[in-house]
C-alpha cells in the first residue's frame, strides 16, 4: 500500500474515534486500487471541528512507470460537489435581498419569461424538481440530446457578424425535446444544466461572473486556497493534481507551461461552469464542510447565516425519483444537498451530502458533529457503490 499521512487537528481518541477503524478505511480503499475501480483515494475526516484523519492512497497518476505517491492535498475535479456551492452563492443574493427562493427564474433570466419556462423558479432548480430535461445517463434513452451538446450545435451554426452576441440560453431551451420533461414540480429529476442557470442568475444579478463570485465569496473567505474553478488553477495546483488520462496530462502540462487554450464551447463563451467544474482537495471540502455544521461561520468568518443554513440543509422535497432505474421511489432532497437516506447508509438521519460523478463525495453529520470527504478518481468508466457507500458506513463505524 502506498500510504501518505497528511496533517491532523487531534487524535481520533481526543474527538471520540476509534482509530482502529482507519485501519480498516484504508484497506478497504486499497482494495479498490487493487481491483481497478479507482486510481487512488484522498480523504479528510473531522469531528466537533478538529481533522482527526487525513490522508493519501496509490498513486498520483494514470501511467503505470510513474510511482508518485498521491498527496493529501492532491488537487482534484469535485464534479458535481460544485452544486454546493452554487447553492450557498444563491443563498447569500437570498440573505441580501437579491432573490427570493420561490422567485420565478423569468424575472431575472428573460429567456425564461414563456411558456412552459415561466413556471420555473429558483427553488426548482435548486433541488432538481424544475421539470427541465435530466443529464444524459438518468433514463435509459440512447436518443437524448444534452443541452450542452444543442449549445454546442447552435453556435456552431450561427453566424456572429449576421446576429450579434451568441444567446447560449435561448439556444439551449429552444433546441431539446418540448420544453420540459414533466411540469414544475412533478418529480426529481437530476438536472446539472438547472445549476448552469443558476449561475447565469449569479451573473445577472451581481455583475459578475459566477466563477469568480463563488471563489471570492466562498472560497477565499474560508481559505480555500485550493478550491477553484477552472480558469483559476494555478501552474502549482496543476503540478499538484491528480491525472487519471493522456487528456488530463496534456491540459495541466499545458497550464504548468502556459500554453493552455481553451477548446470546449462552454469555456470560450465564458458559461457559468456552476454545475460541476470546481476542482478541491479533501481538506478544503471538509472546511467547506465545517462552514455548513458552523451554520455558516467558520473560524470567524461569516458566510451565511444561521436561519440560512437551516434552510438549505433541511429536508425540502420528497418527489417521485425515475433517474438511474430508481423506478418512482420518493428522493428526498434539500437545498444544494442530496437529503437521501435509507437501510444503505448509518449516518444520522439530520446528515446531507454530495456525490461528485462517482468519484468523490462530502458528507456532513450535525448530529454527530462529523464532517466526511473523500476523492476516489475512478479508475474505469463506472459507479461503484461500494466506494461510495461502503466508505460511508467504515467511516461511520469508528464514532464512540
Amino acid at each position: 500500500m502506498i500510504f501518505t499521512q497528511g496533517k491532523t487537528d487531534s487524535t481520533p481518541t481526543e474527538v471520540g474515534y476509534n482509530a482502529d477503524r482507519l485501519d480498516v478505511l484504508n484497506k478497504h480503499l486499497q482494495s479498490g486500487i487493487d481491483a481497478g475501480e479507482i486510481q487512488c483515494a484522498t480523504y479528510c475526516l473531522s469531528r466537533r471541528g478538529k481533522i482527526f484523519a487525513h490522508a493519501g492512497i496509490g498513486k498520483k497518476s494514470f501511467r503505470e512507470d510513474d510511482l508518485t505517491p498521491v498527496q493529501p492535498d492532491s488537487v482534484r475535479w469535485i464534479a458535481s460537489v460544485t452544486k454546493t456551492f452554487t447553492a450557498v452563492a444563491i443563498m447569500q443574493l437570498v440573505e441580501d435581498g437579491k432573490a427570493r427562493l420561490d422567485q420565478p427564474v423569468g424575472e431575472i433570466l428573460p429567456q425564461f419569461n414563456t411558456p412552459p419556462y415561466n413556471g420555473v423558479n429558483l427553488f426548482q432548480l435548486l433541488t432538481h424538481t424544475s421539470g427541465m430535461h435530466a443529464d444524459p445517463g438518468c433514463y435509459d434513452n440512447k436518443y437524448q440530446s444534452s443541452y450542452w451538446d444543442m449549445v454546442e450545435k447552435a453556435y456552431k451554426l450561427y453566424n456572429i457578424e449576421k446576429k450579434g452576441e451568441f444567446d447560449w440560453i435561448s439556444a439551449a431551451l429552444s433546441t431539446i425535446g418540448t420544453g420540459l420533461r414533466v411540469a414544475p414540480n412533478s418529480e426529481w429529476a437530476y438536472c446539472s444544466f438547472g445549476f448552469v442557470i443558476l449561475g447565469a442568475v449569479i451573473e445577472k444579478l451581481t455583475g459578475m461572473r459566477a466563477c469568480e463570485y463563488i471563489e471570492s465569496k466562498i472560497c477565499k473567505p474560508l481559505g480555500l486556497n485550493d478550491t477553484v474553478f477552472w480558469d483559476s488553477i494555478t501552474p502549482e495546483m496543476a503540478k499538484r493534481h491528480v491525472v487519471t488520462d493522456e487528456e488530463d496530462e496534456k491540459d495541466f502540462n499545458d497550464v504548468i507551461n502556459g500554453t493552455y487554450k481553451p477548446e470546449w464551447i462552454f469555456d470560450i463563451l465564458k458559461i457559468p461552469r456552476t454545475g460541476g467544474s470546481m476542482h478541491s482537495t479533501a481538506q478544503d471540502m471538509v472546511r467547506f464542510g465545517n462552514m455548513i455544521l458552523g451554520n455558516g461561520t467558520l473560524d470567524g468568518v461569516r458566510v451565511l447565516g444561521r436561519r440560512a443554513v437551516m434552510k438549505m440543509t433541511e429536508l425540502a422535497v420528497e418527489k417521485p425519483d425515475y433517474c438511474w432505474s430508481a423506478g418512482g421511489g420518493i428522493r428526498k432532497y434539500a437545498i444544494g444537498f442530496d437529503h437521501r437516506n435509507g437501510t444503505q447508509f448509518t449516518f444520522s438521519d439530520s446528515t446531507v451530502m454530495h456525490e461528485g460523478a462517482g468519484a468523490c463525495a462530502l458528507y456532513i453529520d450535525p448530529k454527530e458533529e462529523m464532517v466526511a470527504a473523500w476523492i476516489v478518481p475512478l479508475a474505469r468508466d463506472d459507479w461503484f457503490p461500494r466506494i461510495q457507500y461502503n466508505t460511508q458506513n467504515i467511516i461511520w463505524s469508528g464514532l464512540l
